[in-house]
This record gives structure tokens, sequence and C-alpha cells, in this order.
């Protein structure tokens, strides 16, 4: 593995550092989440070709290469800057229409959602599929030129102001359950979607239940063939992982810093060894990343596709999040129950993280999943027995019954 940037790199790097310094500290935020200002400097990024590095400049993007987008990412993560906004739609949406959307598609949709001007969610989870995607119930029946869709879905981050959707249905219930589905985009602003926020533990609500009541879709906004709505939706899985490997929040820095201002047991916290022994375990744990991350960066930077890196990271990233804001409200003692930012110390931002921190360990898949991928890929386990591969899915446990 080689961690050093090219030249290339470094002078890209470079022209990503004076770009955010000229225009980064303006958009900072605590909450990632924020639409206040994420529009604005969407179309800021948009016009000076960092909204999508890797897209084809004929769409908006810059035509640039992996490992341009990772060092504009890592750049980016310094300022604190609106993401988690367009992060579906422009990981994950998007780049699906890219592989199976016909050119006019693309010419309507890509632009507006680089921009900001649209935004997109991911309509897969359901109460009954979620790890277990394949298991979805949500069904689709052709008629004529159009789709009627019935059922639900669960966990679609901004579903309530989304203006486009991707969608996971099954059109075949007489077929195994991976070879039953087929994949739409879907305007949700139809007649037929319902959709619910659920009101989260942050007391938030970026997540809605989505329920389809004989929503018509014509059968031009069909991504891939019938019956190979599986194939299409690995398309977005991939680029789900890769997108949700960051997990945010408070890290090894912030949790030093934090030992470094208080007091334990009327000494201060640095002196403690107990404390000590925590953070030289979250520092190991962080170059293991770092590293695991260069591997991954160094794969991308010579054109070859990430293996099971991203599941590592994905995984232990959100595990040590959530230790590390667990044990930084522990630290803090009784403010660390105060979520008011103008009061509480450091803002709030181990508990935000802690509250937050549940959900990095199931988007993009479970960390009970990604340690199946590693079990597999990593170590040559054998995979689970799956005795439901090549049954119909209506004669299945979980199916819907006739």
């Amino acid at each position: 593995m080689d961690f050093n940037d090219t030249p290339e790199e470094a002078e890209f790097r470079t022209e990503v550092r004076a770009f955010l310094q000229q225009h980064g500290d303006k958009f900072r935020t605590r909450d990632s989440f924020s639409r206040e200002n994420a529009k604005e400097w969407q179309v800021i990024k948009a016009d000076a070709g960092y909204a999508a590095i890797t897209w084809p400049t004929k769409f908006g993007g810059r035509g640039g290469t992996e490992i341009q987008q990772v060092i504009y990412d890592q750049e980016e993560r310094h300022y604190e800057l609106v993401y988690n906004v367009f992060r579906v739609g422009l990981g994950m949406c998007i780049p699906t229409l890219f592989a199976y959307a016909t050119e006019e598609q693309l010419e309507r949709y890509v632009e507006p959602a680089l921009r900001g001007e649209e935004l997109w969610c991911q309509l897969f989870s359901e109460p009954a599929a979620g790890s277990d995607l394949a298991g979805i119930r949500t069904k689709a029946v052709q008629d004529g030129d159009e789709w009627v869709i019935n059922g639900q879905k669960i966990w679609t981050s901004f579903a309530d102001t989304a203006d486009f959707g991707i969608l996971l249905a099954r059109s075949d219930f007489d077929a195994p359950k991976h070879a039953g589905m087929t994949f739409f985009f879907i305007d949700m602003k139809s007649p037929g979607i319902e959709c619910r926020p659920i009101k989260q533990i942050t007391g938030d609500s970026h997540f809605c239940e989505v329920f389809f009541d004989d929503l018509r879709v014509p059968d031009s906004q069909r991504l891939g063939d019938i019956g190979a709505g599986w194939k299409v939706a690995l398309t977005t899985l991939m680029n789900e992982r890769l997108a949700v490997g960051h997990t945010g929040g408070p890290d090894f820095e912030e949790i030093f810093a934090l030992a470094q201002n208080l007091e334990v047991a009327d000494q201060p916290a640095l002196k403690n060894a107990a404390v000590r022994e925590k953070l030289v375990d979250w520092y190991i744990t962080c170059q293991g990343l770092k590293y695991t991350n260069f591997r991954l960066f160094t794969a991308l930077s010579q054109g070859a596709q990430p293996g099971p890196e991203a599941s590592i990271i994905k995984l232990v990233g959100a595990e040590k999040q959530q230790e590390i804001a667990s044990y930084g409200m522990d630290l803090i003692g009784m403010g660390g129950n105060m979520m008011d930012a103008e009061l509480a110390p450091m803002a709030a931002a181990f508990q935000d993280s802690f509250l937050f921190a549940p959900v990095s360990q199931v988007a993009g898949g479970t960390n009970e999943i990604m340690r199946n991928i590693i079990a597999e890929r990593v170590l040559g386990l054998p995979a689970d027995i799956r005795i439901d591969k090549d049954v119909p899915f209506k004669d299945l446990p979980t199916g819907p019954g006739k």
C-alpha cells in the first residue's frame, strides 16, 4: 500500500483546501441534517465542480476519479458541513439511475438533484424486511402501461419532503424471493402515497413510514427488467455502504480534549489510569481504521473495486462512535444529561452522538450483517445455510400467503 498522495492527488487536495477555506466556515453546522444552508452550499459545490466529482461533466459532474472524491470528502469533514440531506439522493439514488435509466431520464433528473433542487429518498426497508431485504412484501401488479403499488416501507429518510424515490417491490410471488422483485423510481407527490414521520429519541424526525395505496407508476419509470429488481438493488446497496461508512460524531481528538479539561476523583482525568486505558484503546482503534481506510483508498486510486474494507470500517467505526459518546457523557457527569447546546459542555456533541449512534449500526447494513460479510470474505468461513433460495416466496413462512 502507498499511503502518500501522488503528485496529481496532492495538487487536487491543495485545490480542495483552498476552496473550503474560502467557503467552508460560513456553512459549518452542528446538525448535519439541517436544511437551512444545505441547498445554498450544494449550489456552491456544484458550480465549483465538487458536488459529484466522479459524475460525467455533461450531467454537472467533474468527470474525476474515485480517489478525488475520497480526498474531497476527507477535507470537507474538517469543516462539519451539511451533507446528510443529499447523501441518499447523490450517494445512492442517482448512481442507480446512471446504471439503468435512459438518457432522457438522466437529463431530466440528475442536475436538479445535484444542485439540491430536488430531494430523493430510498424506499427499501419494510417492517418484515430489513437485513433480509429480499423478504419485502410491497406488491407491484402490472396494469397495461402502469404498475399498481400497495404496501408499506419504513425507516425512509426524508420521505415526507422528498420529491422522488427509488422503490423495490415484489412483482411475482410465485418466484423465489430474490427473483420476483422489480425496481422503480417514483414521484413522491403522487396520489396513493402517505408519509408518517417517526419521532426519534433525539427529538428529530428524519425517518418516515411510507404507505402505498393503489399508487400508479408508469412502466417507463421501471429500472431494469421485470423480475430483476434484486440486481438493480445491489447497485444501490454497494453505493450505500460506501456512502454511510463515515459515522461522524466526536472521535478520539474530542474525547482526548475532554479528558484534558476535566477532573476525575480530584485529579486531571488524564492522570486517571482507567481513563488513560480507554484513551489508548480508542487510539489503537482509530489507527486501525486509518490504515484500513488507506487500504481502501489505495484500491480506489489504482482503479480497483474495494473489497470488504468498507464493511470493516463501518462496523468498527459505528461501535467506536457509541463507545466514545457514552464515555464522554460519563466523564462530563450530570452535565452529560443536558441536551441544550448552549449550556451543555462541548455543545452536547457527545449526547447527540450517543442518541444517533444506533442509526450508524443499522443504516447500510447492520453490525451483524457486517460481521457475516467479514466472516465469509476475510476469514473464509462458510456462509449461513439458506433453505429459502429456491422456494416460491408465497410458500415461505414469512410470505403473505394466498
